[in-house]
């Protein structure tokens, strides 16, 4: 039976949370040039969901594994995440002045300094997984990686934004923005959770359902930003809301409207419950179940 009231995000996984947050601390301790690691910082510790990496110490746990397994590749993939948004909210792509209810980077620093601050955090991500993941066998970290290397690129990330950027200002089309969603938003998602269960040492049916189950969760995300984006304020998104309208996004509201839009948010809930009945007994879903409710509720 599903919980009527939500605890809070972050009291719910303050566990998480804290391992995560003291470890990019750690790993972004301040270094010469200093203007650079200020601008690192700038872009990774200002506060921020942290729902990646959240999901993929999570599954990782719930599928039997440890945090020691999986802490450096969510640190990895939130380096990842921080540096696509550093690079997003440049004047050349989406031209945005704030982030986390902060300046962006570009703002607090230089433009120049944004990109150098983005790569750095790209390039280290993967160093990271080698030498500070403990407990997981070479050939999984390989597998890791490669995967890490695809979805950051040009098999998710990066086509996605490349897409959303030749399509802004098109006529409205459901396989165009599936297409770009998948790979901006989906792909990263699917990773975490698939990441999770190969480095706690899932069988393969789990590795796939937790692959569906990630990029699913992912769709849901983004459906719900569009609608925030719509619906929601600057002061309570931490970021400049409208901008996707004013911008000519493709987005679920523009192509599908904003109730079927809905709609198609709860479908894709009720497809994360049924992933999650799949993965019982073998794996602990309770978690898992807050976040897909969080998901589903979320005004941030």
């Amino acid at each position: 039976m599903k919980e009527t009231t939500l605890k809070p995000y972050d009291v719910r996984f303050s566990g998480h949370l804290t391992a995560i947050t003291r470890f990019l601390e750690e790993i972004l301790a301040p270094q010469e040039p200093e203007i650079l690691w200020q601008a690192m910082r700038h872009g990774v510790l200002a506060g921020g969901k942290r729902i990646r990496p959240v999901l993929l110490i999570e599954t990782c746990l719930a599928s039997g594994g440890q945090l020691q397994q999986a802490l450096a590749t969510a640190a990895a993939l939130e380096l990842i995440h921080c540096y696509s948004l550093i690079h997003d909210d440049l004047p050349c792509m989406d031209n945005d002045d704030m982030r986390r209810g902060i300046p962006t980077v570009h703002k607090a620093f230089s433009e120049d300094m944004a990109i150098l601050a983005g790569d750095a955090l790209l390039a280290m991500a993967f160093g990271l997984i080698v030498d500070r993941t403990y407990g997981v066998p070479e050939g999984i970290l390989l597998k890791v990686i490669s995967r890490l290397s695809a979805v950051a690129s040009v098999k998710g990330l990066v086509n996605g934004q490349v897409d959303d950027i030749l399509f802004s200002h098109n006529e409205p089309n459901e396989a165009i923005l599936r297409r770009i969603h998948s790979g901006k938003t989906g792909a990263l998602f699917s990773f975490s959770t698939w990441a999770g269960a190969m480095l706690s040492g899932s069988s393969d049916r789990a590795l796939a359902l937790f692959e569906d189950f990630g990029m699913t969760l992912g769709m849901a995300f983004q459906i719900g930003d569009d609608l925030l984006d719509i619906q929601s304020s600057s002061a309570v998104l931490g970021k400049t809301a409208g901008k996707d309208r004013e911008q000519g996004k493709m987005t679920f509201p523009a192509v599908y409207g904003i109730e079927t839009s809905q709609r198609i948010l709860k479908d894709h809930i009720d497809r994360l419950y049924a992933i999650l009945d799949e993965l019982k007994p073998d794996v602990k879903t309770d978690n898992l179940s807050y976040l897909v409710r969080f998901m589903e509720e979320r005004q941030f």
